[in-house]
């Protein structure tokens, strides 16, 4: 990081990075997280990727985390395009869970985690925008650089192959999709 600082010339500069990024590290980390299917690996190197291109700017941003995020999206969804489209990841299925009514939040986080990482980035980009971020569609479209069409079919097929993949998460999936 401190190779990257040296882009930012003075002493407040850095220090108002220093503070953006420890305050916000968390929270960019779970949309990494997201965005890369649960890859806690890959969720590091988007974020470090994203700001990385932040610093050279970073003067001139004036909403830093907004520019980041939009960073971090589109940055996935190179990597999907780059990649080409491919076959289903293959997964072990989650495992018997045993006592639903104390473990309900943790079984379903796991599910959902299991599920995403069999979605495209493309498809994850679009349902971690839409309903963790809760952004319209036209912002979606804007953001990822396509058309609001494409974001609502892509949204529709995401949620039908959720449903596919992960169908204890029906009852989750009635109530925001």
């Amino acid at each position: 990081m401190s190779i990257l600082l040296e882009v930012v010339v003075d002493a407040a500069d850095e220090q108002r990075f220093r503070e953006f990024v420890s305050a916000r590290s968390p929270a960019l980390m779970r949309l990494g997280f997201l965005l890369t299917g649960g890859d806690q690996h890959a969720a590091e190197d988007l974020v470090q990727t994203a700001l990385a291109k932040l610093v050279p700017r970073w003067r001139k941003v004036e909403a830093p985390e907004a520019y980041v995020k939009q960073i971090m999206y589109r940055q996935q969804v190179s990597r999907w395009r780059a990649s080409g489209r491919r076959g289903e990841v293959v997964q072990a299925s989650p495992p018997e869970l045993a006592d639903r009514d104390l473990h309900h939040q943790s079984e379903l986080r796991l599910v959902l985690r299991s599920a995403l990482s069999r979605l495209t980035a493309r498809q994850r980009a679009m349902l971690v925008l839409r309903y963790f971020e809760d952004l319209p569609e036209q912002e979606i479209a804007r953001v990822l650089g396509c058309s609001v069409g494409t974001v609502r079919s892509t949204v529709h097929r995401s949620l039908a192959r959720l449903r596919v993949i992960a169908p204890e998460l029906a009852q989750v999936m009635e109530v925001t999709g």
